[in-house]
Order: structure tokens, then C-alpha cells, then sequence
């Protein structure tokens, strides 16, 4: 049984050949015609020499072409290595060069950066460059004359099981690194593997396209570009299913609504407030139909209360859905939010996925009431591309088995249910309390000024640091800094209140959505803030 990811999609062509599987701009592909130029894409690869094992890198905004390289790639046995089209050539430099990249498929725009890198990463010997509408000058090879040179034939050998799955990740606190899964685990825990909410496994590497024969399908919109988690693992386990997945080439919110609208999107996939806020905007200022809509699920940051409850209220007959998860855990658990329903303040409260808990910092799991670690066990990572040391850390025995642990913190909550508080690394240590960024930003984004919000820790001389937040109020509107200290203090406790505030137009964050920590961090000691609190003491 080949749980493999270019396996299970080729078992959805077979199934449904006619169906459309993905629709992008003016254009759109059938099962059958996304399998033949993946197919032609990687007979090309094949013919540079690349195959099992190889590292080929894809460098691309949403697009139909950037879909078929992730499927060639997978044909071949071969790794995808997602590249984040934000970087700057001293980080692409590094990405090639630590990935051990040998090929690069990109966008004619981005032409200029990688013929900048190329010279210090000798790995790579052959660049396939997608026609995206400029004129950048290229040296590559252009991908729709590479394609038409080859059959659309599906003549690959066996693939494992084991095949290596690499989402590189973190590249908001310091340079990407690269986690890695086996084909199966990363199906079990993101693909659809694991019925996320009966733990329930499949039975086989058919059971989606045997699922999506009984139904006609459904469309979905993943909103976050392919090079993040979030995207791939919205995209990848639809098409197993014969759903058919609309792409945009970037975000844009009115332009996300008119693609509803014009598909009849039944399932929109956000990454947190980042894109919920936007969307709730443009909703507003259109004239946008979007009843066909269901269902919208927040993956991967902060999806907070306010956000919540403005979209059950502004966007008819749909239900929300949060999950918690990262690159190196997985799927760790959702929660489903109905119109009415007690919110809470914080960060997502959601019930925990199978085999995920809460430890303490003995590696036991918690109590009720208790804060700890986050916690999965069953299929995990294999750990991070070419480091071991950092590898471990991620890892705890629990009970005599392995857990990944990456970093999360959360409380479990005395139903049982799990509250995520957000990352170890960028929490805050003020006056000997622990502080995380996210509970607060919540808070701070209920108030009705604030459109987006980031909160970090600055150097303070008595507390070691103090709660800083930069904030993007929305627009025509000024933040009134005593109501919003009040708003604030109301909430949350008092050593959780920024004491230091910068007013930004725009809040940093990676295309996803994630905010970028090192972009803030960077704000705060350039700028001086628009607002201070006169006294920073511990407990004020």
C-alpha cells in the first residue's frame, strides 16, 4: 500500500478524470489535464537527470503551473522545496544553498533574484522559468515549450511510503528550516488521513477517490499561497478527494469575494486575522453574493473572538472553524464556532486532535486548569533537514512514546478542551510573568480602532522587558491610547497590558499571514513610540 502522495493523487485522476480539479484567473485544468502536464513536467525533470531524492525548488505565487510542479516533483520520487517569494537574495542564497537545491521552477518575475544567487550555488544546474505576463531577461528554460517536448504518459515506477515530504518553515524569526515527514505521516496528520474528528484512519490509499466518487464534489478557496503549509495542505487533500480548488495568484479581498461569487466556493481556507479582517472589509464595501459559502476555516495564526463573531454576523449561514497546528506538529486539534457561542478572550479554543496533550516541562501531561506545552504523539516529523541538534529539541518521551513538541504553549481547560497561548520563543518575560503575544493581540484587535495588531517585548532597564504593541488602526480612525489601556485592563491582567504602542500603516507579515516578529522587533528600536505609560512597574 503506497501512501504516497503522487500515488493518491493519481488515484483522483482515475476516479474522475473529467472533473475539474483547479481553476485559476480565466483558466482551469480537469483531473486529466493536470496529470498529463505534471506528467510532461516530469519527464522533463527526469531528462536533466533529476529523480528520486533530488531537491527541486518552486518559486512561484498561486498558479495552475505551481500545482503541477508539486505533483511532477512528487511523480519523480523527488522533494518540492517551497521558496518564499518575499526573500531577499542574502535568504534565497541561504535556501538553496541549505536545501542542497539542484533545480529551480520559477516565475519570469523573479528571474533577476535567482540569476543573482546562481553563482554561489553551484547545486543548481537547471532553472524552468513559468510565464507569469513580464518581460524579465531569463537564461532558463521556458516551461510551456519544455512540456509540449514531452509525453503526457504516466510511465513512473513504484513510489514508498516513505518518500520525504519538506515544508521549509520559520523564516520570521530567523533563517527557514526545513522540516521533514514521510509521505504517510504527513497524510495521516494534515492529508485527510486521520478523520480529524473521530481519530478514526483510513482504510487505504483509495478511500478519498472511492469518497469522492459518491459525491460530485465541492469547491474550495485556499486563500494563503502554495509556498506555506497552509495552502498545500488545503489544496493536496481536496484534489485526493475530486473537490475542485480555486487559486488566486495573490491575496486580495475583493478579489477573493468575486471568486466565490463566480465559482460558487462552498469552503474558504484564511490564515487567521490577518485575512479575516481584510475580507470582512471588502465584504462590506462590495456588493459581493457569497451564499454558496458553508463553511470558513482559520489555519495556522491567530483567528481571534472579535474577528469570530463579526464574520457570523456579517456573512450569512456560514460556519466557522479553527485549527491549531503547525509544520513541525500537524493537525492538533479545531474548534467550531456557531453564531452566539461563548467566544472567550484569548487564543483558540479547540478540542484537542487525536493523540494531542498538554506537558509540563517534566514531559507530564497536565492537569485541568493547567498551562504547558503542546504535544502530539502517533505520526510525527522526522525532525529538521540537516540539523540533529535542533531536531531534539522538538521531540519528548511521553509515557514511552515519542511526541513532537514544537514550541506551543496552551492551557487545558478543565472540560477538556485546549486554549492555545502561542509560541515559546516570542512569548515575553516581563517581571518574572510569561506573557503571549497572541492572547493579547486579541484583545487588542476587539477594540473597535484597531484593524491589526503585533505585540513583542522591548528591552526594559527594571523588568527585563515590557509589552510593546504596534498597531494598525482602521481607516479614518485614531486610537484613543487611555480607552484602548482601558480596554485592555479590563480583560486581561495588568501585567499583560502594552506599555509601549507604535501606530504603523501596515503591520508586518509573512504572505501567509504570520506576522513577522523580526520586522517588529526592528520597528521598535528605529522608531520612537506614539504612546508610553508613565510608570512600568511589575503588576501595573
Amino acid at each position: 500500500m503506497a501512501l504516497n502522495i503522487a500515488d493518491l493523487f493519481e488515484h483522483a485522476v482515475d476516479a474522475f478524470p473529467d472533473r475539474v480539479a483547479i481553476a485559476c484567473g480565466d483558466r482551469s485544468a480537469t483531473f486529466a489535464e493536470l496529470e498529463g502536464r505534471a506528467n510532461q513536467l516530469a519527464h522533463h525533470l527526469a531528462e536533466q537527470g533529476i529523480g528520486r531524492g533530488d531537491h527541486i525548488g518552486f518559486y512561484s505565487r498561486n498558479s495552475i503551473e505551481a500545482v503541477e510542479t508539486l505533483l511532477a516533483v512528487y511523480k519523480l520520487r523527488a522533494v518540492p522545496v517551497n521558496v518564499n517569494f518575499r526573500y531577499v537574495e542574502n535568504e534565497l542564497r541561504y535556501l538553496f544553498d541549505n536545501a542542497d537545491l539542484v533545480a529551480v521552477v520559477h516565475e519570469r518575475r523573479y528571474s533577476d533574484k535567482v540569476a543573482a544567487v546562481l553563482p554561489d550555488t553551484p547545486r543548481v544546474r537547471h532553472t524552468v522559468v513559468i510565464e507569469d505576463g513580464t518581460d524579465a531577461p531569463h537564461s532558463g528554460t521556458e516551461y510551456e515549450p519544455a512540456l509540449a517536448a514531452q509525453s503526457p504518459d504516466r510511465d513512473f515506477g513504484e513510489r514508498s511510503a516513505d518518500d520525504l515530504y519538506i515544508l521549509f518553515t520559520g523564516g520570521t524569526t530567523g533563517f527557514p528550516k526545513g522540516v521533514m515527514w514521510r509521505h504517510e505521516d504527513v497524510w495521516r496528520v494534515l492529508g485527510g488521513g486521520i478523520d480529524v474528528y473521530s481519530g478514526e484512519h483510513l482504510a487505504d490509499e483509495w478511500t478519498q477517490s472511492q469518497r469522492g466518487v459518491e459525491s460530485s464534489g465541492m469547491t474550495r478557496l485556499p486563500c494563503a499561497p502554495l509556498i506555506h503549509g497552509a495552502a498545500q495542505w488545503a489544496t493536496l487533500p481536496a484534489l485526493f478527494a475530486g473537490d475542485t480548488v480555486v487559486l488566486l495568484p495573490q491575496f486580495d479581498p475583493h478579489e477573493v469575494w468575486r471568486a466565490v461569487q463566480r465559482h460558487q466556493v462552498r469552503v474558504m481556507t484564511i490564515v487567521g486575522d490577518a485575512m479575516a479582517r481584510p475580507l470582512l472589509a471588502a465584504y462590506e464595501e462590495g456588493d459581493y453574493d457569497a451564499s454558496s459559502l458553508m463553511a470558513i476555516s482559520s489555519h495556522a495564526a491567530l483567528f481571534s473572538p472579535s474577528v469570530k463573531e463579526q464574520f457570523l454576523e456579517t456573512v450569512p449561514n456560514v460556519v466557522l472553524t479553527d485549527a491549531i497546528g503547525s509544520s513541525e506538529s500537524g493537525f492538533q486539534g479545531i474548534g467550531i464556532i456557531m453564531k452566539g457561542g461563548e467566544q472567550g478572550s484569548g487564543g483558540p479554543r479547540v478540542a484537542g486532535g487525536p493523540k494531542t496533550i498538554v506537558i509540563d516541562d517534566d514531559d507530564n501531561p497536565v492537569g485541568p486548569g493547567e498551562t504547558g506545552r503542546l504535544a502530539r504523539g502517533g505520526f510525527v516529523p522526522l525532525g529538521y533537514y540537516k540539523d540533529p541538534e535542533k531536531s531534539a529539541t522538538i521531540f519528548a518521551e511521553v509515557g514511552g512514546e515519542r511526541y513532537v513538541v514544537p514550541g506551543d504553549y496552551a492551557r487545558l481547560e478543565e472540560d477538556g478542551t485546549i486554549t492555545l497561548l502561542g509560541r515559546g520563543n516570542v512569548s515575553i518575560n516581563t517581571g518574572g510573568e510569561k506573557v503571549f503575544p497572541e492572547e493579547v493581540e486579541a484583545v487588542l484587535k476587539s477594540h473597535e480602532d484597531v484593524f491589526d495588531a503585533l505585540v513583542v517585548g522591548v528591552p526594559d532597564e527594571r523588568l527585563g522587558q515590557r509589552v510593546a504593541a504596534l498597531l494598525a488602526p482602521w481607516e479614518g480612525r485614531e486610537i484613543d491610547f487611555a480607552a484602548l489601556d482601558a480596554h485592555v485592563r479590563a480583560r486581561l491582567a495588568a501585567y499583560k497590558t502594552p506599555r509601549s504602542v507604535w501606530v504603523v500603516d501596515e503591520v508586518g507579515r509573512a504572505p501567509s499571514g504570520k506576522p513577522d516578529y523580526r520586522w517588529a522587533k526592528g520597528h521598535t528600536e528605529e522608531h520612537e513610540p506614539a504612546w508610553k505609560a508613565a510608570n512600568v512597574t511589575a503588576g501595573a
